[in-house]
């Protein structure tokens, strides 16, 4: 028996709830079709629909073995992309990606311990939002990337959280601006540059929950990333922005006459980063990668292990809304 062609009409069967119609996604008859799964059943012992003359319905036993029949298609996707990879002359490339807030120290710390390793694979490194990476990531079109939590993690392995405090740029004439440290309420009445709610929807909310929570509702959000976009904003619109230490290195934050960047009071905002793989798929390359951005995150941006663990999912409901 060819399983994992079984499996594929299984899972097009269970997603369709009919089996004309996963006959012409797969490009088959029906009559084969049906002929094969029935064929899986009597293989593996149990009943993995019910039918009848107007529906067919998945049975238990069959919801249950739903997603194991997903995860071995994807792993039999990855062993024939990786077939591929080897035929066409490619077996040492590994797909990864860094999101666009990781300072340029970083990424050169990151590249420079991946060489160190030696291990003949080479690094196409890409710049992705957290949602760039987990569309492609599904897509098997990405093979390791590091993301903004909280995210949906369904289908990855994950390595090690890290946490990288966040503080405030803001204008130097602000009164906030004298501060060793900036309450979350001192920023009452200013606009928030923040980075598009697509690029990262989950870490959108979370960010904007926590600030209602702690008392700081923006007057209005704007939406930029880029360093000299931002400082625009931040100078024009009476506004301020939200980034790790790193990502305001000392030109901009110290000697800039006209911002300045101060940690927020009692730490309530972080990015939390993970380098994510999908599951079944991870491989030395991909453990090189995580451990290599790991000390450069270390070395460049001062993360620590986030402790205790916080949820890595959406929460169910957002509690500020624009």
């Amino acid at each position: 028996m060819d399983l994992v062609r079984h499996l594929e009409c299984f899972v097009a069967v269970a997603e369709e709830s009919h089996f004309g119609r996963a006959a012409e996604r797969l490009g088959m008859a029906q009559p084969p079709l049906s002929q094969r799964i029935k064929g899986l059943e009597r293989h593996l012992g149990v009943r993995l629909f019910e039918r009848t003359s107007r529906q067919v319905t998945i049975t238990k036993a069959g919801t249950l073995l739903l997603d194991d029949a997903r995860e071995l298609l994807g792993r039999s996707e990855a062993l024939l992309a990786t077939a591929r990879r080897i035929r066409d002359g490619e077996s040492g490339l590994l797909r990864a990606a860094l999101p666009p807030d990781i300072a340029g120290e970083t990424v050169a710390a990151l590249l420079d311990g991946f060489r160190a390793h030696r291990t003949g694979v080479e690094l196409e490194l890409r710049e992705l939002t957290t949602a760039q990476q987990l569309t492609q990531l599904a897509a098997h079109d990405l093979d390791v990337g590091l993301i903004h939590h909280p995210c949906d993690v369904t289908g990855l392995e994950l390595g090690p959280v890290l946490r990288r405090e966040m503080g405030v740029l803001l204008p130097r004439d602000a009164p906030a601006a004298a501060l060793t440290e900036v309450p979350l309420t001192a920023l009452t009445g200013y606009d928030l540059v923040l980075f598009h709610r697509s690029a990262a929807p989950a870490l959108h909310d979370d960010l904007l929950t926590t600030c209602a929570r702690d008392g700081y509702a923006p007057a209005a959000v704007r939406h930029g990333q880029g360093a000299s976009f931002v400082r625009g904003l931040i100078l024009s619109s009476h506004a301020v922005a939200f980034g790790p230490r790193d990502a305001h290195p000392a030109p901009a934050a110290d000697e800039d006459p006209d911002l300045v960047w101060r940690p927020l009071a009692g730490a309530p905002l972080a990015w939390r980063h993970s380098v994510a793989w999908p599951k079944g798929r991870g491989d030395t390359a991909v453990s090189t990668f995580a451990q290599a951005v790991t000390q450069a995150l270390h070395s460049t941006a001062a993360v620590t292990a986030d402790a205790p663990p916080r949820p890595l999912h959406l929460r169910p409901t957002a509690e500020y809304w624009l």
